[in-house]
């Protein structure tokens, strides 16, 4: 029988999207296999994945990481969830929490008991039913535990702030350690089969050539291999997500701890709070046809918790897609493959998911079209649903202060979008599709807080007597105060299990 088997892979791209595709691979690909990355000291990294979502825990898992030793490597702190400050209207906050709220009650889900409620004046604000969003509240924090049975403590879903430039130095060094070589040099050309069009090497600037079967492309927002090379075409999604700059700047930390992202609304745009050990990260996201360079400037550092500790760094997109994620012998992952403005904190997710598609696609050889075609529309369909989630935010205002809200709050939405909110605006319903990332209380919180109130519930929530769900809200929402009240702060927590050392300044 032939050996069709794929021999040697490069990673083109260093950072978050490189070094967590070289841990990955080094791991399930085993040693049999030559597995380099090839990057260049002279080139920097976007890092704006600083805040994650939960499924980060996992991959971490996979990898046989200790997460306190993650957390004191790359500064890290908890997080339970995003706050959003003025996006339904100036003055309303609401925070969007992990994982779930109240407890399970067979057909019904929760939330409509509490719509129930809600709508009859006798239930009070959602946080009081959820142990991440009472938790925020109050900046308390523990990890999920299972000693209590029947408590939310067995409920808890965070995630993680941390140093994007750290966490790429510690996946280096565990992929290194499972036989990934990393190979230092800016490549200066790129080498294709005359007649198929596939990628055959990469030439650096001294001259150095290095072939492989197949080539994951993590450059960045240019996409070396991806697109300059392969010309595979981009979707542009600024109708839609017309944020195309941003500025970042880090700042001394200020107490509380919060175990939460902030996100912060203003007039062509918004900012981001990301609290690390060792500083907060901070950014201005905005529209330049809307705002200049410097009134985006002047906002942020206004708006800064701490001293500042630089100067604001200026990052230019386009929020949207490769028309293919897999092109030949070719991968993109992270912003080679697309660009998914950092407001649901999507990035490192997406960098996930497309390693682990990789790897359940992995090919031979023969790079079966089949396969590839398959590989790209569950890619497409993940940015897409992930897109329209993030357009959510953006189109859900009552906003009329500046040109930007206006055009957001009117503009066309795409269908899939449409159906969703017109089917929560009648009876606060909420149905996820092909397992789609986020869930259906996530759905629920974003589309609350933005203010689209549901006109009724689920029919069967008339099943119970009224005094029976009103009596269910109150012991749910004493549960979760009594728990969080016997919570370490968030603060206090990193202190005893996960303190990371000081940084120099």
């Amino acid at each position: 029988m032939t050996d069709n088997r794929i021999r040697k892979v490069i990673i083109v791209g260093g950072g978050s999207a490189g070094w967590m595709t070289a841990a990955f691979l080094s791991q399930a690909l085993g040693k049999d296999m030559d597995l380099h990355l090839v990057e260049s000291d002279e080139i920097g990294i976007v890092g704006v994945g600083e805040a994650t979502i939960p499924p980060i825990v996992n991959f971490n898992k996979a990898l046989g990481i200790d997460e306190d030793e993650f957390i004191k490597a790359t500064q890290a702190t908890f997080k339970l969830g995003i706050q959003f400050r003025d996006w339904g209207a100036i003055g309303e906050t609401y925070t969007h929490g992990f994982g779930t709220m109240g407890h399970s009650t067979g057909v019904v889900d929760f939330p409509h008991f509490w719509l129930k409620m809600r709508q009859a004046g006798k239930a009070d604000g959602l946080e009081n039913y959820s142990i991440n969003l009472l938790a925020c509240e109050k900046n308390k924090f523990m990890r999920a535990t299972d000693k209590y049975p029947n408590s939310p403590l067995q409920d808890i879903a965070h995630a993680f702030h941390f140093d994007a430039g750290l966490y790429a130095r510690f996946l280096r060094r565990y992929a290194e350690q499972h036989g990934a070589v990393r190979i230092e040099g800016r490549i200066s050309s790129v080498q294709q089969h005359p007649e198929s069009g596939f990628v055959t090497s990469v030439t650096l600037a001294n001259g150095d050539v290095h072939a492989a079967d197949l080539f994951v492309d993590c450059s960045g927002f240019h996409g070396l291999l991806i697109e300059r090379t392969l010309q595979t075409g981009y979707e542009d999604w600024s109708h839609l997500l017309p944020c195309n700059r941003a500025l970042a700047v880090p700042c001394a930390s200020v107490s509380p701890l919060t175990p939460y992202t902030r996100s912060t609304a203003h007039k062509a745009g918004w900012q981001w709070r990301i609290p690390l050990q060792s500083r907060i990260g901070n950014g201005h996201v905005y529209c330049s046809e809307y705002m200049s360079d410097d009134e985006a400037a002047n906002i942020l550092m206004r708006n800064l918790d701490g001293e500042a500790l630089a100067d604001p760094r200026p990052i230019k997109f386009t929020t949207g897609r490769r028309k293919q994620f897999w092109n030949k012998n070719v991968v993109a992952v992270g912003l080679a493959g697309g660009f998914m403005e950092p407001l649901e904190s999507t990035s490192i997710h997406l960098v996930q998911k497309a390693i682990s598609r990789l790897v359940a696609f992995f090919p031979n050889r023969n790079f079966d079209q089949a396969d590839i075609d398959e590989f790209n529309r569950q890619s497409i369909q993940e940015y897409e649903q992930i897109r329209d989630f993030i357009v959510l935010h953006y189109h859900a205002t009552r906003r009329d202060d500046s040109e930007f809200w206006n055009y957001c709050r009117t503009m066309p939405i795409p269908d899939t979008l449409r159906h969703k909110v017109e089917l929560f605006r009648s009876n606060g319903r909420v149905y996820r599709i092909n397992n789609e990332l986020f869930s259906e209380v996530s759905w629920f919180q974003v589309m609350y807080g933005q203010g689209i109130h549901p006109h009724g519930y689920h029919g069967l929530a008339d099943a119970k007597p009224e005094a029976f769900v009103e009596g269910m809200l109150a012991d749910v929402r004493r549960v979760m105060h009594g728990v969080v009240d016997l919570m370490p702060t968030h603060e206090e927590f990193i202190a005893q299990n996960c303190k990371a050392e000081p940084v120099a300044r």
